[in-house]
């Protein structure tokens, strides 16, 4: 959220030259040439005396200053864009250490980042003046720059922060490499001497989500409009994509589509499948002109025309099913109406399921399905032509003037506001409506299990 972060002052620290820090996080946009952008960790006495870790041209970049005078600046080469994964980030660090490079060391998914465009390491024995320091911050989801009023929070989700005061540790106290896939995963940290200061933020409690688990009470206060996701490294959702060449604006953790200017802006998810059955719901909140639907994996180029964004074949493989207010339009073409009473206005949550096993597309309103609809038994759905069977497909929205979608991928918000009750069958997902029986939220769970 961007007025959402975490903070807590400080006691008197273990150590004032030895901490790591991790945290496990998934961007939701990324900054433009020049821009600061997704501050996750700060350590604040004041703008003379700092620390923090952000995006800066979309590179991973630790910033600090003491006394009034820059003293680490420690950036890597590599760029981090990507919106549908989660990254685990390690900083660990050891002012003790004879060779600088020791002193400060950055894992990301388990492995150092070695390649660096800035290389400014504090002198050996450096003590931090707001690491381990009494009375001094720490603050989760956003960095300050100096001027106390200038914040750039974090924009995306963050999961299982985690500090320890005194030790210089290596990822694997947080993650290890899982035995079938390779790919590097959550290890829940034990055995760890957390240090006067240290702590560790699980972030599964939501009405208490600054709760320490490490043993000391550390306990964090919230602040902002902070929501917690049922989104984590072991089992992503969709979102919508925010590395979208035709520039609608996201937010909310890429959950909300806005457009505020008159031209057709699509947006399409994150994750995509060609087999399995899946559901979601998109709210629309506010404006005219809107569409919801199905496209597939490949996308147009930039600020396509109307006909590009409902499907045209001649730009790129693009094809999708969209549903205007009572009429499908199927790759670019009106395929005509859809089903008795099936308009839809501002305020009405839109349901749409998928079902890539029987080629058919179902859409539905306020808990009714449009066309006398039973997506569970396999009636009333719209087919999909015969030649789009075996692609990648995705939820669509287009906007269209100025208004705003919420989609909710099964995290259970439209927006910043909670589902009013949850719907049966989520299968640990949250919906406003019933889930059509054998339907499922689409994400990286689902998809192995069921896709």
């Amino acid at each position: 959220m961007a007025n959402s972060y975490l903070n807590r002052t400080q006691t008197a620290g273990t150590s004032t030259r030895k901490f790591t820090y991790s945290v496990w996080m998934k961007r939701s946009s990324i900054s433009t040439s020049g821009n600061y952008n997704s501050g996750f960790f700060n350590c604040w006495g004041d703008a003379n005396n700092r620390l923090g870790l952000y995006f800066y041209d979309n590179k991973l970049y630790l910033y600090g200053v003491t006394g009034g005078s820059a003293n680490i600046s420690v950036r890597t080469n590599r760029l981090f864009r990507d919106t549908s994964a989660w990254y685990h980030i390690v900083l660990a660090v050891d002012t003790t250490q004879g060779t600088a490079a020791d002193r400060i060391k950055i894992y990301v998914n388990g492995v150092q980042e070695t390649s660096l465009d800035q290389t400014t390491y504090p002198a050996q024995n450096f003590d931090f003046p707001t690491v381990g320091v009494n009375a001094k911050a720490i603050e989760i989801g956003r960095v300050n720059f100096g001027d106390q009023s200038t914040y750039y929070y974090m924009d995306g989700y963050l999961s299982h922060a985690a500090f320890v005061d005194g030790l210089q540790l290596t990822p694997t106290s947080f993650g290890e490499t899982d035995s079938t896939s390779g790919i590097w995963k959550f290890k829940s940290p034990s055995g760890i001497t957390w240090g006067n200061n240290g702590f560790h933020l699980k972030m599964e409690n939501s009405a208490a989500l600054g709760t320490d688990s490490s043993g000391n009470s550390n306990t964090f206060t919230v602040n902002g409009n902070l929501k917690q996701a049922l989104d984590t490294p072991s089992n992503v959702y969709a979102t919508y994509n925010s590395l979208n060449p035709n520039n609608p604006d996201f937010s909310n953790g890429n959950n909300t589509l806005t457009r505020s200017s008159n031209s057709w802006k699509p947006a399409w998810t994150t994750i995509g499948a060609s087999s399995g059955k899946y559901y979601c719901e998109m709210d629309w909140d506010s404006g005219s002109n809107f569409t919801v639907g199905f496209s597939t994996a490949d996308v147009p180029g930039s600020n396509p025309a109307l006909d590009d964004i409902v499907g045209n074949p001649s730009n790129g493989g693009y094809l999708t099913v969209l549903y205007d207010n009572g009429v499908i339009y199927n790759n670019g073409s009106s395929a005509g109406a859809y089903g008795s009473g099936s308009s839809y206005t501002t305020g009405d949550i839109m349901m749409l399921a998928m079902d890539l096993d029987n080629n058919k597309f179902y859409f539905g309103k306020n808990g009714t399905w449009f066309n006398s609809a039973n997506p569970a038994n396999n009636t009333g759905g719209y087919d999909i032509n015969a030649s789009y069977t075996n692609s990648t497909w995705c939820f669509t929205a287009c906007v269209y003037g100025t208004g705003s979608w919420h989609g909710n991928f099964g995290n259970g918000f439209f927006g910043t506001t909670a589902i009013t009750s949850a719907g049966s069958n989520g299968n640990g997902s949250l919906f406003e409506y019933d889930v059509p029986s054998g339907y499922y939220a689409l994400n990286t769970k689902n998809i192995n299990t069921y896709g």
